[in-house]
């Protein structure tokens, strides 16, 4: 979320070439490819999110209070992760 103008599907690239990648074989990766073309507009998926009823205001605020919840537990997660050192698995 570096850049607000990125498309939705650079953003979920980026995301997923840094994070799950590396882990995914060939079959997951050809999946991940088919479920990418999927992906709509960035404005389509915001609203689809927001429904009818929602301020924009209202909506980029709860999903800040959303990201200030899930953070720390990915965080523990990733902890738990280094410390078995599962985080340098890879997939062959």
């Amino acid at each position: 979320m570096k850049n607000p103008d990125s498309s939705l599907k650079k953003m979920v690239e980026e995301a997923y070439n840094s994070t799950l990648k590396p882990f995914h074989g060939w079959i997951s990766s050809a999946a991940y490819r088919v479920a990418l073309g999927l992906i709509p507009e960035r404005e389509i998926f915001i609203q689809l999110l927001m429904g009818n009823c929602q301020d924009p205001e209202d909506f980029g605020g709860d999903v800040m209070i959303l990201v200030s919840i899930v953070q720390p537990l990915l965080e523990e997660i990733n902890a738990i992760l280094v410390k078995h050192q599962l985080d340098r698995l890879k997939s062959t």
